[in-house]
């Protein structure tokens, strides 16, 4: 069975509330082994709400509305489920007395508009709010000839969570037939998604059970694979099947198959090996060392490091020579190796990184025009990875604003150490 979460309310609508409750419901669904194949937000029009529960009748066998079971005149979601179900509704007597004695042990007169959130859509069970005046409404019935059940939930965060978690899961353990869903996440560095799509496509279309997502975010593509099955077992050896398969084609890619970040997976090489780094860092200003410190036991691998902002502090910091700046520019190859062998030296660490760029919009320090020049325009980055062996240097020309190329220029250099390390 899959499911539609429809998210109700105006001010879902505007850029000053999100829908978070699809979130929870959604992983909570998933770990009953439903999936959500879709979700809607709908405003407080009555006619918008009486489509939007018909659409979801016609291609979900689960739908749960979140939202609009209030007592002000905007609060429509009872109305629209009868009249899509083309069923009645009735108030309930006990309800009334429930909110009655709940506004009187708080001393509150109750004003007549709370009556309308004992409206109950004919069959429906009463779900209880222990957090609020709204109940919320379990519906098992049919439509067009086949079985939909209809879930009422209240809006609030605080309410919500507690009905489904009590009253919501154990009535769908019950209702649904067994099924598991079992997910799998690849993550890779420094490819292109076409790229990526493109070896992986060919074999995960042959697996029409395991639905594959790839998604793109600021130099890391993943690849996500979702499996449902009556069977754990079987679920779980289908994802892993594919992953496998793709890992022997990206390989030299992926930095992760079970979710960690690529900052974990260099600590982690890092102290496997008993190995050390350190930084030198100009245009990143030290978002290269931030992102490692971010991760718990860094300490144990990363001895620190400079950020070397000006020529004079890549003198005083990394050694970098001023003839050498001079000479070739305070972005350059010959800089980013200097700053990498340097920093290396200076802390004593078993490798060192040493990068340096035009971020934008103004250019480098003391190196080049406002805004880059043709010859080093604005998000050309060097980086340069230097350790007992000798000294690697890459040049990267990367798109976009300041922060997305700071950014690439973290995750190039940090896939250096990987790729260094495997």
């Amino acid at each position: 069975m899959n499911c539609e979460i429809i998210a109700i309310g105006s001010e879902l609508l505007t850029p000053y509330r999100q829908d978070t409750n699809s979130l929870y419901l959604t992983e909570k669904l998933n770990q009953l082994g439903v999936t959500v194949a879709f979700k809607t937000i709908v405003g407080d029009r009555r006619e918008h709400l009486v489509d939007a529960v018909r659409i979801a009748l016609s291609r979900a066998g689960l739908i749960i509305l979140s939202g609009g079971l209030g007592p002000t005149e905007d609060d429509l979601t009872r109305e629209a489920v009868a009249e899509a179900l083309g069923i009645g509704i009735h108030r309930d007597p006990a309800l009334i007395a429930a909110i009655e004695a709940r506004f009187a042990a708080r001393g509150i007169a109750m004003t007549g508009n709370n009556a309308r959130q004992t409206d109950v859509v004919d069959g429906a069970e009463i779900l209880p709010n222990a957090k609020g005046t709204a109940p919320g409404q379990w519906l098992d019935t049919t439509y067009g000839d086949e079985r939909r059940i209809v879930i009422l939930l209240p809006g609030p965060p605080s309410e919500i969570k507690p009905m489904f978690d009590q009253q919501c899961v154990p009535r769908l353990r019950a209702a649904l037939p067994e099924r598991h869903i079992v997910k799998r996440l690849l993550r890779m560095a420094m490819i292109p998604e076409s790229k990526a799509d493109a070896l992986a496509a060919p074999i995960y279309n042959t697996y029409s059970d395991v639905e594959t997502t790839i998604l793109s975010h600021f130099g890391e593509i993943q690849l996500h694979f979702l499996c449902a099955s009556p069977s754990l077992q079987q679920a779980q050896a289908r994802v892993d099947e594919l992953a496998e398969k793709i890992e022997l084609v990206l390989e030299e890619f992926i930095f992760s198959s079970q979710g960690e970040s690529l900052e974990e997976i260099v600590l982690l090489r890092l102290g496997l090996h008993g190995l050390t780094l350190s930084v030198a860092e100009s245009c990143t200003g030290g978002m290269l060392a931030q992102r490692i410190t971010s991760v718990s036991g860094s300490s144990h691998s990363f001895l620190g490091g400079a950020v070397v902002y000006s020529n004079e502090l890549k003198t005083l910091f990394a050694g970098v020579s001023t003839s050498l700046i001079d000479q070739h520019g305070a972005v350059s190859s010959e800089v980013a190796i200097a700053l990498a062998e340097g920093i290396r030296t200076r802390t004593g660490s078993s490798i060192g990184l040493g990068i340096t760029g035009i971020a934008g919009p103004g250019g480098a320090v003391h190196a080049n025009p406002a805004r880059g020049t043709p010859e080093k325009p604005v998000g050309l980055v060097y980086i340069a990875i230097a350790d007992s062996q000798g000294t690697q240097v890459v040049e990267h020309l990367f798109s976009g604003d300041r922060d997305r190329i700071r950014f690439f220029a973290t995750q190039q250099a940090l896939d250096m150490v990987r790729r260094k390390l495997i």
